[in-house]
């Protein structure tokens, strides 16, 4: 079971759309689990924040993307 908490108030995120905020944690947690490890300990909190804020049909198509090899971000 995953719990969920909100992600933390981040100043580069100041308006009522998280829609970068979103997109930011993603990669965060990306570039995290590329860094450390796919069951590292500390991406996880990356990992509660973006699913906290973010579509699930937005995470289903990107990490889709990601499988393809057609995702559009800078990882």
């Amino acid at each position: 079971m995953v719990d969920l908490e909100t992600a933390p108030a981040d100043m580069r995120f100041p308006f009522t759309n998280q829609t970068r905020h979103c997109y930011a944690r993603y990669l965060e947690h990306i570039r995290c689990i590329q860094e450390k490890g796919e069951n590292a300990p500390e991406c996880e909190k990356f990992a509660r924040y973006y699913r906290s804020i973010c579509p699930s049909e937005w995470i289903e198509r990107w990490d889709d993307q990601r499988k393809h090899g057609t995702f559009p971000g800078p990882i």
